[in-house]
């Protein structure tokens, strides 16, 4: 069974970048996954300046929507890493809060995909044809984490002896 997600109030709207759960990343809170991920479209730009004006947006969707704003110049490599972005901010969220991870674990090995209508790239998109970004992120998150456990529980068995 494929779980869909999209809106912060619908099942698994934890996944969303616009839940409320912060996260710190090279000693910079961040209200939410959005906030950062925008931000980091303008790191070493022209248009920096933007990104402490993204740090405080009262909510993700101010913060995308100076994300967003077609008239500034984002970094140049961007293309390149803004998926590698994505992947370090969803992984920080996850390995943050345990009552969300605790959700992720739970899906199993079902498909994840972000129901977005507008979201080619990261979603769906309206026919279902997108590339789904950030649901491969969401199953590569929570793959990365049962390694990190099961890891961790070894270490935990092997130090009992």
């Amino acid at each position: 069974m494929t779980i869909y997600f999209y809106k912060v109030w619908q099942p698994y709207g934890c996944f969303s970048n616009f839940s409320p759960h912060p996260i710190q990343i090279q000693g910079t809170y961040w209200s939410t996954v959005e906030h950062y991920y925008q931000a980091q479209k303008f790191v070493g730009s022209i248009d920096a300046a933007i990104v402490p004006l993204i740090h405080k947006a009262k909510t993700p969707e101010e913060a995308a929507a100076l994300g967003r704003c077609s008239s500034r110049q984002i970094r140049s490599d961007w293309n390149l890493v803004k998926t590698q972005v994505m992947q370090e901010a969803v992984l920080k969220k996850f390995l943050t809060h345990a009552d969300i991870r605790d959700i992720l674990l739970s899906t199993g090995d079902e498909i994840l995909v972000e129901n977005s209508p507008n979201d080619y790239f990261w979603g769906c998109g309206m026919n279902k044809t997108g590339e789904n970004h950030l649901g491969k992120v969401l199953m590569s998150v929570r793959e990365e984490i049962r390694k990190r456990l099961s890891v961790t529980a070894i270490a935990e068995k092997h130090l009992q002896y």
